[in-house]
């Protein structure tokens, strides 16, 4: 055999899977893949164009771009406060998920164990795995789909290294406050384990600030914040992200880079300078539509019948469907069949959450009220 049994033994990603039925189906509306329905902002596609009339079409330095790392910090300094030197505490990934991969490959040793709280983005527990790492996942089902302190703290023993903290989270949308980020930093600090936190979708919380986990009170030197352009500037085929931390695991991180990607895209990379310094406006449309696909969907799920939590960011809700008498997969599976929209089966997120589904609406609104027109016609055949 000549496939490594690590991976010969990975399961493939619950969201793809279940989207390869969808393909060369007709008339399928898909609330599923995370990806937002707006164009790229013209004045970054324009940088993009740009950059390559002018002719920037060489290899950038490992780490990035100066002059995007030097916006990406002087962004998180007027964001957040927050102080990251460009030269030595900046990597710019392919996207975030290269971003976490680099991290884990950065810091895993054997036996080291990484703690996952469930429902968690799909890519999460494969990646610790490929690192070298056992993945702990933590069920936050009990608590509204939010890790708390005693749930951390009773999953942590001598060979935990890291926590991948995602909010606001996919699948479920729920977010944290400062005074619950607090609560969960004294223990991340207590313990010294590394917080890993994923904030991709921070421009996208609705009902209260975002606050970035590096800007608390002596968690700077103990985090490693990943980011990136993909769903608030509706750059998801850029593939632009960034990794912010520690001197010496970005520096471990980028020697990981330079031997496996190189570098980003320059012409990528241009187009994301532009995006902070012009889509502060595109980002507040993107977000209020979202915003009110978000109402939308609520209230239909309600008069479905479908138990939700409220999200309180990204472009998700994370319903119960166990009331109809399916488990998530049934579910999916049968109004895919039936009427031709695509949600994802909750177990892809966890085994533990069969009766759930995923539903984007980073669709279009029309197509929205389409599908959950669909849907309520499923129900009531059922």
């Amino acid at each position: 055999m000549q496939i490594s049994k690590k991976v010969e033994k990975m399961q493939p990603s619950g969201i793809r899977a279940f989207f390869d039925l969808v393909l060369g189906m007709e008339d399928v509306i898909s609330l599923g893949v995370g990806e937002p329905d707006f164009v790229t902002p013209w004045p970054i596609r324009e940088a993009g164009i740009y950059s390559l009339e002018e002719g920037f079409t060489s290899y950038t330095s490992n780490k990035g771009l100066y002059k995007l790392r030097l916006a990406i910090s002087r962004h998180l300094k007027e964001r957040y406060g927050l102080d990251y030197c460009p030269e030595e505490e900046i990597l710019i990934t392919v996207g975030v998920s290269e971003g976490l991969d680099l991290c884990l490959r950065a810091i895993v040793n054997p036996q080291d164990k990484i703690l996952v709280p469930q429902p968690s983005y799909v890519s999460y527990g494969p990646v610790s795995e490929l690192a070298g790492a056992t993945p702990v996942y933590i069920d936050t089902q009990k608590d509204g789909f939010k890790l708390t302190p005693k749930n951390l703290e009773k999953n942590i023993d001598k060979n935990t290294k890291a926590l991948i903290l995602n909010y606001p989270a996919n699948p479920s949308g729920v977010s944290y406050t400062k005074k619950e980020l607090e609560e969960l930093k004294k223990v991340i600090l207590q313990h010294k384990i590394l917080c890993i936190s994923d904030e991709v979708y921070a421009e996208l919380t609705y009902d209260f600030e975002h606050i970035c986990f590096s800007s608390l009170s002596g968690a700077k030197n103990n985090t490693v914040y990943l980011n990136g352009f993909s769903k608030s500037y509706a750059m998801t085929g850029w593939r632009v992200g960034f990794a912010c931390g520690p001197q010496e695991i970005i520096a471990a991180m980028t020697k990981i880079h330079q031997y496996t990607i190189m570098c980003v895209p320059i012409t990528s990379q241009m187009a994301a300078a532009e995006a902070l310094h012009s889509g502060k406006k595109s980002v507040e449309e993107m977000k209020r539509e979202y915003k009110r696909r978000r109402e939308f969907v609520l209230q239909e799920l309600k008069v479905l019948g479908l138990e939700c939590i409220r999200p309180d960011g990204a472009f998700y809700v994370f319903p119960r469907v166990s009331k109809t008498g399916m488990n998530g997969a049934e579910f999916a599976q049968r109004l895919l069949k039936r009427e031709k929209v695509a949600v994802v089966p909750g177990s892809a997120f966890g085994g533990q959450f069969s009766d759930y589904i995923r539903i984007s609406y980073a669709s279009g609104y029309a197509e929205l009220k389409e599908a959950f027109f669909r849907m309520g016609r499923f129900l009531k055949k059922i």
